[in-house]
């Protein structure tokens, strides 16, 4: 699969890394921009308020399955219900949430675990299987919230809960599973 990761931080850089091992030609691009227009996915992982900033140098969106990776780190804007609405407005193409609440810091580490940590996502149905298999290719077990709309909203909303934690005991893998199943 052709996947192009728009931020070369720790987020996206860690998600490519991962891709790439796993079979996938990846492309990143950075605050220089670039052309998007051969990738079969789209994932962006800026800061939340970079979001129209990173995407206005990207050339060649025209409807991709996309995945928004961002968080919100200051005040939320009005216009769209959430970030990845927001960069479902650009891109065009079925979108999803994920990757929000896992820590890149830990992205080395996934291989390491007793059990495969978890990864909540929330996606348009035309973009749950590709998003899903891209979250198993990155080492976690995929955790579908539901659509898009109000999953991604919910995701988003969490990520304080998340950063609380992280405060108390550092980054952190999470599990969620049908008991029985574990």
């Amino acid at each position: 699969m052709n996947i192009t990761v728009i931020g070369r931080g720790r987020v996206g850089g860690g998600l490519a890394r991962l891709w790439e091992t796993a079979g996938h030609e990846v492309r990143t691009l950075g605050r220089d921009g670039g052309d998007a227009s051969d990738a079969d996915v789209v994932v962006v992982a800026v800061p939340g308020h970079l979001i129209d900033e990173a995407l206005r140098g990207v050339t060649g969106l025209n409807g991709q399955a996309t995945i928004d990776a961002t968080n919100l780190y200051a005040e939320r804007g009005t216009d769209f219900p959430s970030l990845a609405h927001q960069v479902k407005s650009v891109v065009g193409g079925p979108t999803a949430k994920a990757f929000n609440t896992v820590f890149a810091s830990s992205y080395e580490l996934i291989g390491e675990q007793r059990v495969t940590p978890s990864n909540l996502y929330a996606a348009d149905p035309e973009a749950k299987d590709v998003t899903a298999r891209l979250i198993g290719d990155a080492g976690f077990d995929p955790v579908y919230v539901g659509d898009l709309d109000p999953g991604a909203r919910l995701l988003e909303d969490s990520s304080g809960l998340t950063r609380a934690l992280a405060g108390q005991i550092g980054p952190f893998f999470y599990r969620y599973g049908v008991p029985g199943e574990l």
